[in-house]
């Protein structure tokens, strides 16, 4: 993970947070006011920053006698492993190692959420549905001997999630909660490659997949209408489905894709689609 900017980030967010209270209390200082804040109906736009993890140790796993199982290596003619030159987390920049991999990268997100609070006291709770947009890319690539690279990339379209939300308000004024809840989301994939030799041809692209979130934040009544708030989720989509089948092309029978079976299958090793989101909110309460 990108520590260091998701730590300074991390850290602007919580300064913000721990100031909200003292704001709280400048607002709405009436107590019929007051006691109307967090209850009913609100509508929140939100914008921020979507973090992907350096996913340590991932790869590309082969399929190359066709069971389905994803656990062969492809080996040449001669039996020796054509990936031996490696993997990397993130998107090759060349045919070979030495050229490098460029890193996961970050992106913007946006979009927009539906919620209803029912506050007891200082408590409440609620549910709340949201659409939500990313610029967010997570690629992993794979390195023959021949040398060429191969990349498989992805990046959440878009999202649709259902969360519920508990939180604690001091008397109004602001509301410091937790949430968490499932959805699904639309991921994109893409397949790059050095390789002009072989057919590739992907399979399953740009399919929903399911998944949850789990996070936190805080919200502030700047008037008894309006809110601003900060908010940390937890992503997670199930994404196993995407892969590549290589064909001969114009190769010979002698390629390592061809030797077991005539073709091979590729997909990236990790199953899961993961980020971090950062966000700011503006709502209005109805």
């Amino acid at each position: 993970m990108k520590l260091a900017p998701l730590a300074t980030t991390a850290l602007g967010l919580a300064a913000a947070a721990l100031a909200f209270p003292a704001g709280a209390q400048e607002i709405a200082t009436s107590t019929p006011e007051r006691d109307g804040h967090f209850n009913g109906p609100y509508i929140q736009a939100f914008g921020g920053l979507s973090t992907r993890g350096n996913d340590g140790g991932d790869s590309l796993r082969f399929d190359t006698d066709g069971d389905g199982r994803y656990d062969n290596t492809v080996n040449t003619a001669a039996g020796d492993n054509a990936f031996s030159p490696g993997f990397c987390n993130g998107r090759a920049r060349g045919a070979t190692p030495a050229d490098g991999c460029r890193s996961d990268r970050d992106g913007a997100e946006y979009g927009v959420r539906f919620g209803y609070d029912k506050r007891m006291g200082n408590f409440v709770v609620g549910g709340l549905v949201e659409g939500v947009k990313s610029e967010a890319k997570d690629a992993t690539s794979g390195f023959s001997t021949t040398p060429a690279s191969y990349v498989i990339q992805r990046k959440l379209d878009y999202g649709l999630s259902g969360r519920v939300r508990a939180g604690y308000t001091p008397n109004g004024g602001a509301l410091f909660y937790v949430t968490g809840g499932g959805g699904v989301a639309k991921i994109d994939h893409d397949f790059l490659t050095t390789n002009t030799a072989n057919s590739f041809d992907p399979q399953r692209n740009n399919r929903l997949a399911w998944g949850w979130q789990a996070g936190g934040g805080a919200e502030i009544m700047v008037t008894n209408k309006v809110s601003l708030g900060l908010e940390y989720l937890y992503n997670r989509y199930s994404d196993n489905k995407y892969n590549v089948e290589v064909g001969q092309g114009t190769a010979p029978a002698t390629n390592p894709f061809l030797i077991d079976s005539g073709s091979t299958s590729i997909k990236g090793s990790n199953k899961n689609f993961d980020y971090h989101s950062l966000r700011a909110t503006v709502g209005y309460r109805f």
